[in-house]
């Protein structure tokens, strides 16, 4: 890194874009991901350089970064290329809430922003309790979350502790803390035996399409299924590790387990 706070970061993934922009540190950007939606300026303010596992790095390269932000072992090709080409690269890992939170004092640490990294941070944790502390009263419905829908795989950490914060419990509790997705993946008999009252899905950047799942052979005795409570959650609501997933993602797994309010 030449300069501190570096003054020219490329983000590899969407989760840093968004964290960056409500520090108002988002002048420091100078690439993104494809996938940074949020926030919805983003997309005619900063160019596109990556994709998820590829990247255009002779582009990144071009644009003189300070600093590369990455996430988890699957860019781990893609930090390589660029620290081989001499690129001062950063690669989070968060896959649980804590490490979210670790994630936005980090960053806010690496960019000057620390004071108000830890505002940001401390302004979840009190969202997450309050929430969490409203949930009690209710009897929790079982919930099954969908990752992916061929093979079948259940949600990552953050997803599952979300659920219990909104006041479900998760019918594969084990799984949650399994980084990889391969070692997520469930059985059809699995998820029929598990009962859930409620469907949740999210099939990673592809539209949920509910009768796919209605019609799965066997499925129309699991409680979701006849009673209608499937719900999709938009991907980049819930599956980033990052402030989306506290905010507009818990708030849309609240409004699927409490639709009345």
């Amino acid at each position: 890194m030449r300069h501190f706070p570096p003054r020219r970061i490329v983000c590899l993934t969407e989760e840093t874009v968004e964290t960056l922009y409500l520090l108002g540190e988002q002048d420091r950007i100078v690439g993104v991901s494809g996938y940074a939606v949020r926030p919805k300026q983003v997309r005619r303010e900063k160019p596109r350089v990556s994709a998820f596992i590829s990247a255009d790095v002779p582009k990144i390269l071009a644009l003189d970064p300070d600093l590369v932000l990455g996430f988890s072992d699957l860019q781990a090709d893609i930090a390589a290329e660029l620290i081989r080409a001499g690129i001062a690269v950063h690669v989070f890992n968060q896959r649980d809430i804590a490490g979210i939170l670790a994630m936005i004092r980090m960053l806010g640490a690496m960019v000057g922003a620390a004071a108000k990294a830890e505002q940001l941070a401390s302004s979840y944790e009190l969202r997450l309790a309050d929430i969490a502390r409203a949930s009690r009263q209710r009897l929790r419905p079982k919930v099954y979350f969908e990752e992916w829908d061929d093979p079948l795989i259940s949600g990552i950490g953050w997803v599952s502790e979300l659920i219990a914060i909104a006041g479900g419990d998760d019918v594969f509790p084990d799984l949650r803390w399994q980084k990889a997705a391969k070692d997520r993946i469930v059985s059809a008999d699995a998820v029929r035996e598990a009962a859930p009252d409620i469907i949740l899905a999210s099939w990673c950047g592809k539209k949920v399409v509910p009768e796919k799942i209605r019609t799965r052979p066997g499925w129309s005795d699991i409680p979701a299924v006849r009673d209608n409570r499937i719900v999709e959650i938009k991907s980049p609501l819930i599956l980033q590790p990052g402030p989306a997933a506290l905010t507009d993602g818990l708030d849309a797994i609240v409004a699927a387990l409490w639709p009345e309010g």
